[in-house]
């Protein structure tokens, strides 16, 4: 019997095959797995990232994008809503209306006063006219007469206030700034006010209202910077 001689080896065998394909296969698999990982590990951006680029540092805390906003609003909102008050002490039908027109002239004669010493602290810039909506609210309101006055006078206000009242909320809830978070505590205190008499003259159509105010949002303030004139009431 012939003795049998070693077999040449297989190609294709050896650390490539067998051992070898699992083990690449596994590397390989890492390799894959590890790239997403890589490629979302960077920073990303996020609403507290945004918040903190919008806010600068004051002496009375940080004051943010919407803490300046507020206090816009806060002025805009006297310098419409004070003639439209005078507006309801003359053309009022009802003691109803007349007192809450009186309300208005009073609590944003205080509340102009302190949003100018706030804004003079903080260095900001006042508007010293109403917006366009504002305006075009008083034109319709010069224009009415009667209990069409009336009616007018306490539904365009009261929209008006529920919008405001729900940005005193959240500015007061979030600020980091005293002076802003007093000056919310304040509007907090008259635009509830306001909307209790406003609501107590018996115009509010309060479905209409709710339309209104899911449908339509808050126009963005604007501030032009310069010398602020006090509002004032006319004797």
């Amino acid at each position: 019997m012939r003795p049998r001689r070693p077999r040449p080896p297989v190609q294709g065998r050896g650390i490539i095959s067998g051992t070898g394909v699992i083990v690449v296969g596994l590397a390989a698999t890492c390799v894959a797995l590890f790239i997403p990982v890589a490629s979302y590990s960077g920073p990303s951006t996020t609403g507290a990232d945004v918040l903190n680029a919008q806010t600068v540092l004051t002496q009375y805390g940080p004051l943010s994008e919407l803490d300046r906003e507020f206090v816009t609003k806060v002025r805009l909102a006297g310098l419409w809503e004070l003639p439209a008050g005078q507006l309801a002490q003359r053309k009022g039908t009802t003691a109803a209306v007349r007192t809450a027109g009186q309300h208005l002239v009073e609590g944003h004669t205080f509340l102009d006063e302190r949003v100018r010493d706030v804004a003079a602290k903080l260095g900001l810039g006042l508007p010293n006219e109403p917006n366009d909506q504002q305006k075009a609210w008083l034109a319709e309101l010069n224009a009415a007469q009667g209990v069409d006055f009336d009616r007018k006078f306490a539904n365009i206000l009261r929209l008006a206030h529920g919008r405001v009242f729900t940005v005193v909320a959240q500015v007061r809830a979030g600020t980091q700034n005293s002076l802003v978070r007093a000056l919310a505590d304040d509007a907090n205190t008259t635009v509830l006010d306001h909307i209790e008499i406003l609501e107590a003259t018996g115009y509010v159509d309060f479905e209409a209202l709710a339309r209104d105010l899911a449908a339509t949002g808050t126009p963005s303030p604007t501030a032009t910077p310069g010398v602020v004139v006090p509002l004032t009431p006319s004797p």
